[in-house]
């Protein structure tokens, strides 16, 4: 097997792609790829290398990716708008033997570029791949890994977490295993979340090509422009974060049809507000449901798609998704109490990236996924969640890790000590506040922090407001007691 595959089964002639305004078939993406992977061959790449790929949402980041997997090596989508310290930190965590780069403009400038060579062993343009002759596709085992992709785990600063490509090719199966799930072969997926995002890459694009679908590919969320795009091209499939939907939702000028081929229309990554849902029905005709997943899962647990799944609720597991609601004691929560949401199948990754400790606290030893996520099921099985018991951050979809902010101030010199929490916002649904604590005669703004922090960290997970106290909170335990701060 190999994920890379899902392309080759379908009509030449059908659209597989549509980026930058142009079309690519499926005829003519498997020959751009096939040429890739000889290029990458070329370049010394084998079985089991990582290779990162920072691009943003196009046919480069497409093209760059199947190949990748297409020689059997390890892909590591990156995000193209992470600052270089970033980026050159992720690049070492994962020993990359080659970064494939999209065109600068996009986040990837060609300073970017340089450093990235000079960080990663090589740095090369996707396009400057396509001299290779064509290579064939590498046979992988279900449990070869096919992908890694930064993440929190239960807690602490971002780490690679593996997905293989039976991870992958399971929960895109699991996905289009839903009974109420459209069998469409001609299906238009809007691919507007970030491809360096587990929710971007396998349930939206890899979900689109098992199909033989179509993938409309946009690099940005501009609202006006997206619902063009949905227009222009009958998209059949929407799958986005709840601020995505808020935002259509208050377009003045937007047709009551601009929706009117969507028919699969799902929200996820960070809690969908009922009057999001509701106000998508009644402005734009369609039933907007909520899913559940995590990285780790890669990325699909729930889904309320098809299910008639209440408002606030996740919906139900997907098929060939167990999943369990853990009381701290160990036991099944009963209906109506709140448990911990542990999740088994064969979506669940094998753990993190040489960090043995961090696996064996997210998993099992009878391969139960901990997410750190609380939940309750109602007598008709919907599950809805009530709490994380992460400390996680969402951004407009983003996940944003209080360690990796903190550890990012408090390396300023005049910073003593800082905690970072969670608060709500109008648009992106939550901000980033810091408190700090100066340390003693040191002299420091708010703005000087910021822009610090704005150095070494992708613009998202900067501090929106700054607070300085005198000093912070902390348990018995010496943790910082985050919930007095909020």
């Amino acid at each position: 097997m190999n994920v890379a595959s899902d392309i080759e089964p379908h009509d030449a002639d059908r659209p597989a792609l549509v980026s930058r305004g142009r079309v690519t078939t499926y005829g003519t993406l498997r020959d751009q790829v096939a040429r890739l992977r000889g290029g990458l061959v070329a370049r010394g790449i084998e079985p089991g290398d990582r290779v990162a790929i920072v691009a943003a949402n196009n046919w480069y980041f497409v093209a760059a990716y199947l190949a990748v997997l297409g020689v059997g090596a390890v892909a590591v989508p990156l995000n193209p708008q992470s600052p270089l310290p970033e980026l050159e930190h992720e690049l070492a965590a994962v020993g990359a033997k080659l970064a494939l780069l999209g065109p600068a403009g996009h986040g990837v400038a060609d300073a970017v570029g340089a450093a990235l060579a000079a960080g990663s062993g090589g740095g090369i343009g996707v396009a400057e791949l396509l001299d290779g002759s064509p290579a064939p596709l590498v046979d992988r085992g279900a449990d070869d890994l096919a992908v890694l992709l930064f993440t929190s785990g239960t807690a602490g600063s971002p780490r690679p977490a593996m997905l293989t490509h039976g991870n992958l090719a399971s929960n895109v199966t699991q996905v289009l295993a839903n009974p109420s799930r459209p069998e469409d072969h001609d299906a238009v997926t809007l691919c507007v979340l970030p491809l360096f995002h587990v929710f971007g890459l396998n349930t939206a694009l890899g979900v689109t090509l098992r199909e033989g679908g179509t993938a409309v590919l946009t690099e940005r969320f501009d609202p006006h422009s997206t619902l063009e795009l949905v227009a222009e091209h009958r998209v059949t499939a929407v799958t986005g974060v709840p601020t995505m939907w808020a935002d259509w939702v208050s377009l003045r000028d937007a047709p009551a049809d601009a929706l009117a081929t969507v028919r699969v229309a799902v929200s996820g990554a960070a809690p969908l507000e009922p009057t999001v849902r509701r106000a998508v029905r009644e402005r734009f005709g369609i039933d907007l449901t909520e899913g559940y997943g995590l990285t780790e899962a890669s990325p699909a647990v729930t889904a309320g798609y098809g299910y008639d799944a209440p408002d606030g609720s996740i919906g139900v597991p997907l098929p060939g998704v167990a999943v369990r609601l853990v009381e701290p004691g160990g036991e099944d929560a009963l209906v109506g109490d709140p448990g911990e949401i542990w999740v088994k199948g064969p979506n669940v990754f094998p753990g993190y990236w040489q960090d043995e400790e961090a696996t064996r606290a997210a998993l099992t030893s009878d391969g139960w996924l901990r997410t750190g996520d609380i939940a309750v099921v109602d007598d008709d099985g919907f599950l809805s969640l009530v709490d994380r018991a992460k400390d996680v951050i969402i951004v407009s979809g983003f996940n944003v890790f209080p360690a990796e902010v903190e550890e990012v101030l408090v390396a300023h010199p005049a910073v003593e000590a800082a905690a970072v929490v969670s608060v709500p916002h109008p648009h992106s649904g939550e901000a980033v506040r810091a408190f700090v604590v100066v340390a003693d005669d040191a002299h420091v703004d708010e703005s000087a922090l910021i822009e610090h922090a704005g150095r070494y960290l992708a613009r998202y997970k900067c501090p929106s407001t700054i607070t300085f106290v005198d000093e912070l909170p902390y348990t018995v335990t010496g943790k910082v007691l985050r919930r007095a701060l909020r």
